[in-house]
């Protein structure tokens, strides 16, 4: 019976054994894997960061992008090389930050008039933004422009503004006003009395399909202005930035006032802009940033916005396609308060001739600031459709047009300034009715665009049989 012990003993041992040993291989086999998965995960992150590096260099050096052409411009996320354009001539490439790109920016700062002011102007490319940057220019002002040159609509359009305005004297960055650092470095370079900030993401429709690029320019880029203007500028500037009628949203008394409620937006375009007036509220009462906001109503023009219905229907009238006429659901017709640039551009100087100087420094507010908000419009509303019918005697022919009911995208159905407040505090008087400045814009497209419009057309016809020399310009 012990032998027969002895060996049961025995084989519990060798079983035991062979757990251990099992265990033990077991163990090393896990340990192996880990290792080899750990490395394995190395490897993979090194090689996303490679690619990473290698697709977008642009982000890792200059930080994030998002923001638009203003005035509206806005968009996809396209941030470029931090270059400039610094003739008229040619886009000649300059490194940012260097000795020539400093030079250029302090250049195009330096005001030619006594007191004149040294603006930095944001969405400088934009609509707005380069009328206002000619305007202050041609007086003898200091401008500095900066543009993303996104894709919202035909950059090439951008590209051609920013050329005028360098015939003009005007550099136009290529940049981000989410990128802090650039900011910052501007305001290293000069000391700005004053900024335009006109650089946002525009239109209402457009935010159904893409609304973070409404957040990342118009809410993302304030705050990043903000922030280098409060606690890096020295001296802090005065602050002029382009809010929106739409802010107004479902507000339905008229005309529209600065004392109306703006707490229901109809859009998330509206929404933003509505959040931009609390953002500046905020800086102005911690930092004593002097802060001015201006509430375009439907601005129109030349070097337009191709995404305006006056640009678009000009565009499809002549290629002989429908256009798309809203009435409000009561069948009533939709009304917009058409305001011309040329008014809105001395809006936008009167702004900032009368904004007070910024009372903070380094980040410590010393005392009250201004902040205000004004509308600028023409106080005229006029219906779509009659704008519709200007555009077909200008253009020599009938527009072929699908009347339908005004949809749940975010317009409204009605809009109409009251500009008593602007009038009184910086002489804000509009002048110019739709006619006039619709033949204004028809007379720049068809010179831009190097198209003919019906007129055209008839009056070479009636040349031809009466033997006469065709005029060199189309008629509109």
């Amino acid at each position: 019976m012990a032998s027969l012990e002895d060996t049961s003993k025995s084989f519990r041992l060798e079983r035991h054994g062979s757990y251990l040993l099992r265990r033990i291989n077991s163990a090393k086999v896990v340990a192996a894997s880990s290792h080899l998965l750990f490395r394995a995960t190395i490897l993979a992150t090194v090689v996303l960061i490679l690619l990473f590096t290698l697709h977008y260099p642009p982000l890792l050096l200059s930080g994030s992008s998002a923001v638009s052409s203003a005035g509206g411009a806005g968009g996809h996320s396209n941030h470029r090389s931090l270059m400039a354009s610094s003739s008229a001539s040619a886009a000649s490439a300059i490194n940012y930050g260097g000795a020539a790109w400093e030079r250029e920016v302090r250049r195009s700062a330096t005001p030619r008039r006594q007191d004149g002011l040294t603006v930095l102007v944001t969405g400088a490319a934009g609509f707005v933004g380069t009328h206002c940057s000619l305007a202050m220019k041609k007086r003898g002002d200091g401008v500095v422009g900066i543009d993303n040159f996104n894709s919202y609509y035909d950059p090439s359009l951008k590209r051609a503004r920013q050329g005028l305005l360098g015939r003009h004297g005007v550099l136009v960055l290529e940049a981000d006003i989410n990128d802090a650092a650039l900011l910052t470095k501007l305001f290293d370079v000069v000391p700005f009395s004053h900024v335009l900030h006109l650089a946002a993401q525009a239109g209402v429709r457009y935010a159904m399909r893409n609304p973070q690029s409404y957040v990342a320019s118009n809410v993302a880029g304030l705050v990043a202005l903000f922030e280098v203007a409060a606690k890096h500028a020295d001296p802090q500037p005065a602050i002029v930035w382009a809010s929106s009628s739409s802010v107004y949203g479902l507000n339905t008394a008229t005309p529209f006032s600065e004392s109306h409620r703006t707490d229901r937006p109809a859009s998330l375009y509206a929404a933003t802009k509505k959040a931009g007036e609390a953002i500046a509220h905020t800086y102005n009462h911690i930092y004593g940033l002097s802060i001015t906001g201006l509430r375009f109503f439907t601005v129109y023009g030349p070097w337009g916005r191709p995404d305006m219905a006056y640009f678009s229907f000009t565009q499809r009238i002549l290629a002989g396609k429908p256009i798309n006429l809203f009435r409000r659901h009561d069948g009533a017709a939709v009304q917009r308060d058409f305001t011309y640039i040329d008014d809105v551009v001395r809006g936008c100087l009167g702004a900032l001739d009368t904004a007070s100087p910024s009372t903070g420094g380094g980040g410590k507010k010393r005392g009250p600031a201004q902040l205000r908000v004004y509308n600028l419009g023409n106080t005229a509303p006029v219906p779509v459709s009659k704008m519709v019918g200007i555009l077909e005697d200008l253009l020599g022919k009938k527009a072929k047009k699908n009347v339908v009911t005004l949809p749940q995208n975010g317009d409204v159905p009605y809009t109409h300034a009251n500009v008593s407040l602007a009038e009184q505090d910086f002489g804000y008087h509009p002048t110019t009715d739709l006619a006039t400045g619709l033949k204004q814009f028809v007379k720049w497209y068809v010179e831009y665009y190097k198209v003919q419009t019906g007129k055209h057309t008839d009056s070479k016809k009636r040349a031809e049989e009466e033997g006469e020399e065709t005029p060199a310009t189309a008629t509109a």
